[in-house]
């Protein structure tokens, strides 16, 4: 018997030495654990920077934004502000009433406020394209709800991030489009009501959240 004992000693020590070998490979192998769930981790940060990237109905918007800039003139120049150097129109006659003293120096034509002051060519030229779609689209809308409305502008490529101020005013409905693009100020006043549907420019602040500064409504 006490022969046995020392073998039986050394089994027992090989089993320690064995678990704390299993011990220690556990632990390793949970150090890996957290590394692989800090590479899941960063591997969502990835997926939301992926769902970050243009939906397809947002890349379809952008094709169609870049289509018309490409068939419009380039920014810059507007055609209806009259610049300092542009004379005065003297041969159109001006109506006196009687008794008025007429004017010593020639009338010049106000100048224009408004959308038409602050858009240039450029931007009229963007907004004729939206207006065409846009209002032949409405016009074959007979209950323009508000609902309706927003579904018939997401068809043509307007995503709800470009539509404001839907409001519904008994058999009409109200809104705007955001058109802006690199630092514009283009945006859309529109009118669904059926044939008597309209579209006309307004003037958006250039940067920030949508708010409209200058429009003549339809």
């Amino acid at each position: 018997m006490t022969r046995n004992r020392g073998p039986i000693s050394v089994f027992i020590h090989g089993r320690r030495a064995l678990a704390a070998a299993t011990l220690a490979a556990l632990a390793l192998t949970g150090c890996g654990a957290e590394q692989t769930d800090g590479g899941r981790q960063a591997g969502s940060a990835g997926s939301s920077a992926v769902s970050q990237q243009p939906t397809t109905e947002q890349a379809s918007a952008q094709a169609l934004f870049e289509r018309f800039r490409k068939a419009c003139p380039e920014s810059g120049v507007n055609s209806r502000r009259p610049d300092g150097a542009s004379k005065p129109d003297t041969e159109r006659p001006q109506s006196i009433a009687p008794g008025e003293t007429p004017p010593a120096g020639p009338i010049e034509p106000a100048p224009p406020t408004g959308p038409e002051a602050e858009l240039d060519d450029r931007d009229w030229c963007v907004s004729g394209h939206h207006e065409q779609r846009v209002v032949a689209a409405l016009q074959k809308l007979p209950d323009p709800t508000a609902a309706k409305v927003r579904a018939t502008l997401n068809s043509l490529g307007y995503t709800d991030e470009r539509i404001h101020r839907l409001q519904q005013d008994g058999g009409k409905t109200r809104f705007h489009l955001d058109l802006r693009e690199d630092g514009g100020r283009l945006c859309a006043s529109g009118l669904a009501a059926g044939e008597a549907s309209d579209v006309v420019p307004c003037v958006a602040v250039a940067e920030g959240p949508f708010k409209v500064t200058s429009e003549t409504r339809p």
